[in-house]
């Protein structure tokens, strides 16, 4: 925690933090059961979002939340009970609920505006109606639980005269704890209920439960806002304190919980025989007020002239089954960090890199032998900050499913506004890739995924008429690719109208009229700023802001994007973006005495060229033999601008290289200096975007070197125009 800072800031921005993650695995569990590859697990898992929502959100007084969330919670504990089926009608309600309650949760944390309240009333209506509608005759209002305790089957146990009868025989010992906790009336008012902390506690083993009312005073003294019971549980299992307690996380500042072992006793351990009841005293309607979501049994007033005496210990005993054996297995341990700490650790690991390559240029120069106890310690060194290196990268290496988990809302909501029926097909969603890339990534794919479905898929009667389903396909997939991460955007719409392009980038003075483009250059016509294929402005698309910011965000990322469009099958919207903006590993090399850095893992060989094996096509354009096949050999220092004759092929190095799109080609340089990783630094940011350049680093010996950007490389000298003529060798 940073110094000054207010502590319960800090425990409510953690909170808010949780609210994101629970947000989204209740949408992926609520698709998941729209999908109907929903098990009692996944309805168990969207239950328990909803709750720990509720029962935080109550712990910082945030009423409109809990209300909310607690008519929510209802309708999909009626769900798991199995007593309400998630029928297609119920799921569609609850993902606009979750929707809501995102709201509510944004409002709460001050970065949205307030939730309407017309609109959150009658999702709570829908709500109500699908709890009660066919469960409850007559349409009762809200029971507050009252399944909850049928649950646990609690039954009252009969009175003989003026006498309790005697507790059960003691049994064998049992490993367990004793949890005894008394609910204060504030508890109630934020929405928790008792009867959902005894489930809870239900499902880590067998419970038994014991009701202490001897608090309860007489009822014309009741205080229904007041708690007054104290509840005594022995739970056998074999969990430890930690589990336990966990089950009390949002309620324990409202409800006092002292757990202890059952001892050596186990379930043997009781209380004293409670003390006679007067015979005037009505048993049945003491045990109705306890049970206050049960079902009222019948009531005897007694005389008016009889004094009814304060209540003596009334108990009453509930078996809860024991639930499923949970795995015990070791569990996974996280912590929260801030991310500028992490921030100060890498950029502190990678001063570390760099002082590690120039000591160990300078030990080279020092002519140290390579045999030598130095040079081994400096290897020993390379390695060890290399693992250092990786260590530290995978703490910022985050999956991009907390992106993907952001966009069935978005298709659902962009669905409704146009009428189209659309289906989202994830895949990849494990892909992992650092947490600064993950971040940016939210807004590119938010505005394609916008377009696909608003531009790219027909409405259901054009779908119907062209012979495809009435619903359409978006599909949303990561993976790594040559050392980076490709997000691959696809509709099976009607693909990009290039003639409509041409004309309305003609229209707005974007090109002129007797441009002559081929179908890949009409197609990144979208990409200009100001260009839209919107007939007229609405909250979805017509301004002409979009696609131009996608192209900047994903370059400022160091990524490229491309498009393949079929007319009338739809297209397909490919983002590169490296792994990291950190570090990489390269291959040092030089071009007219410049030196330079090509990354790795698009290196598919070196070689020397041989005069023989280079060929000219049209004069100019050379080509070099490589395993039985010819491929574009490109001169970087003349692509560059770093000379303006071309090199004899033969006195350089190829490097022959291949592109995402999984073309080859040969980059000619001067020499290769050796394989190292560096730091990647911007260039963008502190200097401008260079054509073929992704970034620059910082050498062992303190010099500055350019990272190239091999698919620009490779893309701009194809269409380079003028280019000089080559000569082969004498």
């Amino acid at each position: 925690m940073k110094d000054g800072a207010d502590p319960f800031e800090a425990i409510k921005a953690t909170f808010f933090q949780e609210c994101d993650e629970l947000l989204a695995d209740l949408e992926g569990g609520l698709l998941a059961i729209e999908s109907g590859s929903g098990d009692t697990e996944t309805v168990n898992a969207v239950f328990r979002a909803v709750h720990s929502i509720k029962g935080g959100a109550g712990a910082f007084g945030l009423d409109d939340l809990v209300s909310f969330a607690h008519v929510f919670e209802t309708l999909l504990d009626e769900i798991r009970a199995g007593t309400k089926p998630a029928d297609d009608p119920t799921v569609k309600t609850l993902l606009r609920a979750a929707d809501l309650l995102s709201d509510h949760v944004s409002a709460a944390r001050g970065d949205g505006e307030r939730v309407d309240e017309e609109r959150s009333n009658g999702l709570v209506a829908e709500l109500e109606a699908l709890t009660h509608g066919e469960t409850v005759p007559g349409g009762d209002a809200d029971r507050g639980g009252a399944d909850d305790e049928d649950d646990f089957g609690f039954s009252p146990i009969a009175f003989s005269g003026l006498d309790a009868p005697a507790l059960p025989p003691t049994v064998e010992a049992a490993p367990g704890w004793t949890v005894q906790f008394k609910p204060a009336g504030r508890m109630y008012a934020h929405a928790n209920e008792t009867a959902l902390l005894l489930r809870e506690l239900g499902r880590l083993g067998t419970l038994g439960v014991t009701i202490d009312v001897s608090e309860l005073p007489s009822l014309d003294a009741l205080d229904p806002e007041t708690g007054y019971l104290t509840w005594r549980c022995e739970l056998e299992t074999t969990v430890d304190e930690k589990s336990v307690r966990e089950v009390f996380d949002f309620v324990e500042t409202d409800c006092p919980v002292t757990i202890a072992p059952l001892g050596a006793a186990g379930r043997a351990t009781v209380n004293p025989p409670p003390a006679a009841a007067p015979a005037d005293l009505d048993i049945a309607a003491l045990l109705a007020a306890a049970r206050s979501a049960a079902e009222p049994a019948p009531t005897v007033r007694p005389s008016p002239a009889t004094p009814v005496a304060a209540p003596a210990p009334v108990l009453a005993k509930a078996v809860v089954p024991a639930a499923p054996a949970q795995s015990q297995g070791a569990q996974t341990v996280t912590i929260r960090v801030d991310l500028e700490r992490v921030d100060r650790l890498i950029n502190v690991v990678g001063e570390l890199v760099i002082q590690q390559a120039m000591l160990s240029q300078r030990v080279s120069e020092s002519g140290v032998g390579r045999s030598s106890g130095v040079a081994a310690g400096l290897e020993d060194l390379e390695l060890l900050t290399r693992d250092i290196q990786d260590s530290v990268m995978a703490i910022r290496a985050q999956p991009v499913k907390s992106v993907f988990q952001r966009m069935p809302r978005l298709v659902r909501e962009v669905a409704e506004m146009t009428g189209k029926r659309v289906r989202l097909v994830t895949a990849g969603e494990d892909t992992e890739v650092d947490k600064t890339v993950v971040e940016r990534l939210a807004e590119p794919i938010t505005h394609m995924i916008r377009n696909a479905v608003d531009h790219g898929l027909e409405t259901p009667e054009a779908r119907v008429a062209a012979g495809k389903p009435e619903e359409g396909t978006v599909r949303l997939a990561a993976l790594h690719r040559s050392g980076r991460i490709v997000i691959e955007i696809s509709d099976d719409g009607k693909g990009i109208n290039r003639e409509r392009v041409r004309s309305i980038a003609v229209s707005k003075g974007l090109i002129p009229e007797d441009a002559a483009l081929t179908d890949d250059e009409v197609d990144n016509l979208i990409f200009l700023p100001g260009f839209s294929t919107a007939d007229a402005v609405s909250d979805i698309s017509g301004r002409g802001v979009g696609m131009d910011v996608v192209k900047r965000s994903i370059h400022s990322l160091g990524g490229r994007i491309s498009i393949t469009s079929t007319p009338g099958k739809g297209s397909t919207f490919t983002l590169s973006l490296p792994l990291t903006l950190a570090v990489l590993d390269g291959m040092v090399v030089t071009a007219a005495e410049q030196t330079l850095v090509a990354p790795l893992p698009a290196i598919v060989e070196s070689l020397t060229p041989r005069a023989e094996d280079v060929q000219y096509v049209g004069g100019h354009d050379p080509v070099i033999m490589f395993r039985e096949t010819f491929v574009p050999l490109i001169d970087v220092a003349l692509a560059l601008g770093y000379r303006t004759d071309p090199m004899v092929p033969s006195e350089g190095v190829a490097v022959v290289v291949e592109t995402e799109a999984g073309a080859r080609a040969a980059l000619l340089f001067d020499a290769i200096q050796g394989q190292r990783q560096v730091v990647i630094k911007s260039l963008e940011t502190n200097y401008q975007q260079i054509e073929g350049v992704a970034a620059a680093t910082i050498l062992g010996d303190g010099r500055v070197a350019l990272i190239l950007d091999i698919d620009a490389i490779v893309t701009s000298a194809r269409r380079r125009p003028n280019r000089p003529e080559f000569k082969l060798a004498s």
